[in-house]
């Protein structure tokens, strides 16, 4: 266009009262895990995260965002979340209190009341009502760790125990050692069971070097893993799905954003939370049946095993209201009002932990 025609169409947006379109600011965001993009959270982040964020950004023209993503440790390693986010290395994470409880351990509510329901998209609406309904919740996070809450909130598919022998009740389990991510140890308790700290990262070479004997898992992140070819027995304990977590930005870089931005972000987490739920529902048969194919079995536990395992286990929501109460968090609040949703939605604990 030359200066002429320039000034010419400057003077009719000017006398048609319109503005003439700024360009889009560029900004660098980073996203990170800890975890490989095998697994659903993470692939979703580049998948549909990513995509949405950009496609809603452009209906505004006001910022373009220039991605870096570093899966599977590269920048940041388990755990090291919060402290990541806050200290500016990396801008949006899974923010999981699976291996951050000191800072994340708010989130950890289901791994305190095990044995629950095994549909993980009731799991994460029930426990996104509970952040809701606990007036101040994520504002006390947000101002503790520096990361702030945007939603796209995911659990896990059920957890069992993949090992290398079957498990019908827990004389079975006797001294075995099981790998497991930290507050699901816990559920070990009566079994005679050792637990051992571990993740997918390393589940599959600890059990065939014989670290341990099994690992506590699901079955559509076993399937990636090829677990069975290690751990052939798929031991059904029903400890339910888990919530671990939803995505995390850092204070910082979203107190810079403006309004329209965050709602891109907010939009695009809604539209990653669905898009995992869907095709984890869409994964699960067929990783069931990779695993039957590939030499795997699947082992159920004797009702009246697991409920007298379920009834003289140690109260696990003990140690976990301690934690939270200790760092100033509502535990008791949060667990009263997960218990209420998911009571909504017609589940009911088989043992009511809160009235121990």
């Amino acid at each position: 266009m030359t200066y002429a025609a320039f000034r010419s169409a400057a003077l009719a947006a000017l006398l048609a009262g319109t503005a003439l379109p700024a360009s889009a600011e560029t900004i660098q965001v980073t996203v990170a895990s800890g975890h490989p993009a095998v697994f659903l959270w993470v692939k979703h982040l580049g998948e549909t995260f990513i995509p949405t964020v950009d496609a809603e950004l452009a209906k505004t023209g006001e910022v373009e965002i220039e991605w870096t993503e570093a899966y599977g440790g590269t920048l940041m390693k388990l755990g090291a979340e919060a402290d990541s986010m806050r200290d500016g290395i990396v801008d949006i994470a899974v923010a999981s209190g699976v291996f951050d409880p000191a800072q994340m351990g708010i989130l950890n509510v289901t791994y305190a009341m095990p044995f629950g329901p095994t549909d993980p998209r009731m799991v994460t609406e029930a426990v996104e009502e509970a952040f809701a309904n606990t007036e101040g919740l994520l504002d006390e996070l947000a101002e503790a760790s520096g990361v702030v809450y945007l939603g796209g909130g995911i659990a896990i598919d059920g957890y069992n125990i993949a090992a290398t022998k079957p498990f019908t009740s827990r004389a079975d389990m006797e001294g075995i050692k099981i790998g497991g991510a930290g507050p699901n140890l816990a559920w070990l308790d009566t079994t005679g069971a050792v637990g051992v700290q571990g993740s997918y990262v390393s589940f599959y070479n600890d059990i065939k070097t014989g670290v341990y004997d099994g690992m506590i898992g699901w079955m559509t992140a076993n399937a990636p893993s090829k677990m069975w070819e290690v751990a052939p027995y798929f031991n059904k304990v029903d400890f339910g799905a888990m919530y671990i977590g939803g995505l995390g930005i850092s204070q910082d870089r979203w107190d810079s954003f403006s309004d329209e931005t965050k709602a891109a972000f907010r939009t695009a987490a809604a539209a990653y939370q669905d898009a995992y739920f869907n095709e984890q529902a869409a994964r699960f048969d067929a990783a069931q049946e990779a695993m039957i194919a590939g030499g795997g079995e699947i082992v159920e536990m004797a009702p009246e095993a697991r409920s007298a395992w379920i009834a003289e286990v140690k109260n696990p929501t003990t140690a976990w209201r301690a934690a939270a109460e200790a760092r100033g968090e509502p535990a008791e609040a949060v667990l009263k009002a997960y218990q209420e949703a998911l009571a909504k939605r017609g589940f009911t604990f088989e043992r009511d932990y809160l009235a121990d």
